[in-house]
């Protein structure tokens, strides 16, 4: 792919090379001795104007994060991006010239489990007028806010799923934007060489120049697109459910290395049970089985399971109609349940086995649970002696907790 730098204006060619499973994304820049390589990753990122920087000097890397949306938008793990300049052609202005090229280049599964950035708690980042809260999540869920002083602009808000199919169809081709009034202040500082109309949504004092918009909201979508091509400076897939408002390069930088600072552990132990793998080791069935689930696994140790609540539940006809709550008693059943699991893991055949739970102490109910929650249920085990423990289970929405107990419970022949 070849064009021009949006920042310093200067020609590029940019190709797409295949790597080795398990070595990231990495940039190659051809153009310098040695052709030497910087990875994709926050250790390296440095803070700069209007853009996403990796490395300084003469092999710095500048306003990557549209190469990078597209990679993580795909959910590519091992890349490498040869460039012969320091900075990306600019293309449309969005990412989807890049998504393009990589479908077009042919993806390929390799060996080996991706990596993925999972957090054991929530996070709060303020950064400037940048404000994050990112939860712990199944998925990438990014909800995200701004607002400009311009009749086109103004407040605009929007939520996505960030999947491969999502993100090229709602984020991909929004593109970047910027005001008239800016051009002399950014040009002044060597910024914005490269922009013009053709790669980039300019607005005068009413409204915008030279093109139309793919969307009315192309704005707030351009934004969380550099959101994802940011959070790809992880080194890793991530699934966090991520609230942005006003969100900028820099602190979405540094929500990563928060996020990296709170994440679990990359572990071969790790585990990932579906539905077909629960039903193999709960008795329950439909509409008593509470776990749809189960994202993290550590043997006789700890385990975290996933209850998605949803208006189709059956007790909600009757409990309460027209303000449906989930009943204490069925969370605290859905805690014992991924208890359950993760005894049950302690046992040989578990198929003939049944766990029965021998009391629950400590019990509290911190807020409501209601249609559209996805509980999060973390059970730690504090006692383990022979077929009999005790556990502690903490079930939380959106990193807030919601209930919590401690329970006992043994394992017995059906």
């Amino acid at each position: 792919m070849t064009g021009v730098g949006l920042h310093l204006g200067r020609p590029c060619t940019l190709a797409f090379l295949p790597a080795a499973a398990g070595t990231g994304v990495r940039f190659r820049r051809t153009d310098l001795p040695g052709a030497p390589e910087t990875p994709a990753s926050v250790s390296v990122a440095i803070a700069a104007e209007r853009r996403t920087q990796l490395g300084t000097g003469e092999g710095a890397l500048h306003t990557v994060e549209h190469v990078l949306a597209a990679v993580a938008g795909l959910e590519l793990d091992d890349l490498v991006i040869a460039m012969d300049a320091a900075e990306p052609p600019i293309m449309d202005g969005s990412a989807e010239p890049f998504r393009a090229a990589l479908l077009e280049a042919g993806p390929v599964a390799q060996g080996g489990v991706p990596a993925v950035l999972r957090l054991r708690e929530s996070v709060r980042v303020v950064d400037g007028e940048s404000v994050y809260v990112a939860h712990p999540a199944e998925a990438l869920e990014l909800e995200v806010a701004i607002d400009f002083p311009h009749p086109v602009i103004g407040a605009q808000r929007g939520q996505w799923r960030v999947t491969p199919e999502g993100f090229s169809r709602e984020l991909a081709p929004a593109r970047t934007f910027g005001m008239l009034s800016w051009v002399e202040e950014l040009r002044g500082k060597g910024l914005i060489q490269g922009a013009s109309t053709e790669n980039t949504i300019v607005l005068d004092g009413t409204g915008v120049v030279g093109t139309t918009l793919r969307w009315p909201d192309e704005f707030v979508r351009h934004k969380a697109m550099d959101v994802v091509g940011d959070l790809a400076l992880a080194g890793m897939r991530v699934a966090a459910r991520i609230t942005a408002t006003k969100p900028s390069h820099r602190g979405t930088v540094t929500l990563v290395r928060e996020m990296l600072a709170h994440a679990l552990p990359q572990s071969s132990e790790a585990r990932v049970l579906g539905i077909e793998d629960i039903m193999k080791i709960l008795p329950h069935r439909y509409p008593f089985l509470l776990v749809d689930r189960v994202v993290e696994m550590e043997e006789k140790k700890r385990i975290v399971g996933i209850k998605n609540v949803t208006i189709n539940e059956p007790f909600f006809q009757g409990h309460f109609p027209g303000h449906p709550i989930m009943p204490g008693v069925l969370i605290v059943e859905a805690m014992a349940q991924v208890g359950g699991v993760l005894l049950m893991g302690t046992v040989d055949d578990p198929e003939s086995k049944v766990v029965y739970f021998m009391s629950i102490d400590n019990i509290k109910f911190r807020k409501p649970v209601k249609p559209g929650d996805q509980l999060r249920i973390e059970v730690d085990i504090k006692q383990l002696r022979s077929t009999v423990c005790r556990i502690a289970a903490v079930a939380k929405v959106d990193g807030t907790v919601v209930c919590e107990a401690e329970m006992a419970a043994m394992v017995r022949d059906r």
